[in-house]
């Protein structure tokens, strides 16, 4: 039995782990402040598969799994907080997901810009002090993103490179092109924690993951376990979006033409990936790099692979794509490397054909409430301006 604490156990990832560690027998332990819950409100939208509270979440996780969530509801900016909280945990690794993990988010007006830098950095800068004053030897299992590499005209290592320059080799960080402020904070965190291992001798496994897409829907029916699942244009990743069009005979919506690439897995699967890195903890004083994906696809084969999928369930699919509201080159070179977690173990649990299928049967209950939040299907914050001035909600 291992002692896990999750920054960010309200959140999509977050809850699905602790349910996932819990049914092995681990001991979980969680923070979070809630507030992506506030986030997505403020998106116009709602997750479509209702979610509990997290005081009903905790009762059903007790009687599912014998023993309580130890959960801490704070604030990772609130350095006491997160030292309080994991000195009282004592975990043998701590999984960072409690961030903002949003690009479009992100790129609405400063309001949001700085919020994100300061949620995320000064969280993860929080966390790594704690861990130094209250368990220097847990293992850091940060999540970090494959949009931190951006779309390099270059194979993407995993994490590292060897250059040869001017007779002399050296192994390197990849350099990172972020295409987000969202993006850039994730860069940010992964400069700091390398440097922290390096400076203090923590331990630390950084997950570039994929987008991750699927229905995290308790296997035995009791609602309360269930994990959230997002549509909209911030918080909905590109598949779950799809599927939820496709469920209501909207029209599939890739952005500009389609040809963006990019790595994806299923939920399923980041639970699997995630617990084999938590198994087998980094060396003290190590910094590694795990890309964390299950297949490549441009976001139009994805569209066209749902409409498929669609119509093997009985859905007539259509496509049609929308004005590009991010700057991003659409067509370009995308080839990295996963090798680490298929050293350690990694199966992919079923294939993309079979989980769309799946995704689409499994989304028919919630039809009417996707009808009802359908007006967020299309995106208005871009790039290169503000959207609007919105409040930025940071209280829960």
């Amino acid at each position: 039995m291992m002692k896990v604490f999750i920054a960010g156990v309200d959140g999509y990832l977050g809850w699905s782990l602790a349910r996932h560690l819990a049914a092995r027998g681990d001991e979980v332990s969680g923070a979070d402040a809630c507030l992506r819950r506030s986030w997505v409100q403020e998106m116009g939208s709602d997750t479509v598969v209702p979610i509990a509270s997290m005081a009903d979440r905790r009762a059903a996780f007790e009687e599912r799994f014998g023993r309580p969530l130890r959960f801490f509801e704070g604030d990772l900016r609130d350095f006491s907080f997160v030292r309080n909280a994991l000195a009282e945990a004592q975990p043998d690794a701590v999984v960072h997901l409690g961030e903002m993990p949003s690009a479009p988010y992100s790129m609405i007006d400063v309001d949001h810009c700085v919020f994100t830098h300061a949620n995320n950095v000064i969280g993860t800068l929080n966390v790594l002090y704690a861990m130094r004053e209250t368990c220097p030897d847990s293992h850091l299992v940060k999540l970090g993103t494959m949009g931190e590499y951006g779309t390099p005209n270059l194979d993407i290592p995993e994490g590292f490179f060897t250059v040869d320059y001017r007779g002399r080799t050296e192994t390197l960080p990849f350099p990172k092109q972020a295409g987000s402020w969202y993006h850039w904070t994730k860069v940010h965190d992964s400069n700091n924690v390398m440097f922290a291992c390096r400076l203090w001798g923590l331990r630390s496994t950084d997950i570039m993951q994929g987008v991750v897409f699927g229905l995290g829907a308790d296997e035995k029916g009791d609602d309360r376990l269930n994990t959230r699942y997002d549509i909209d244009q911030s918080f909905g990743t590109t598949i779950n979006r799809y599927c939820a069009q496709a469920v209501i005979g909207h029209p599939l919506t890739p952005y500009g033409t389609g040809q963006q690439r990019r790595s994806f897995l299923p939920l399923v699967d980041s639970m699997q990936c995630l617990t084999l890195a938590i198994d087998h903890p980094a060396a003290a004083g190590e910094y590694r790099v795990f890309n964390q994906f299950q297949e490549v696809h441009s976001i139009m084969a994805l569209a066209e692979k749902v409409r498929q999928a669609g119509r093997e369930v009985g859905l007539e699919v259509t496509i049609q794509p929308l004005e590009n509201p991010r700057l991003e080159p659409e067509s370009h070179y995308y080839n990295p490397d996963h090798q680490h977690l298929a050293d350690l173990g990694y199966q992919p649990s079923l294939d993309l054909d079979t989980a769309l299928r799946g995704m689409l049967t499994d989304l028919v209950p919630h039809r009417a409430r996707i009808e009802s939040l359908q007006s967020v299907f299309v995106p208005d914050i871009r790039w290169n301006q503000a959207r609007r001035k919105v409040d930025v909600r940071t209280e829960p």
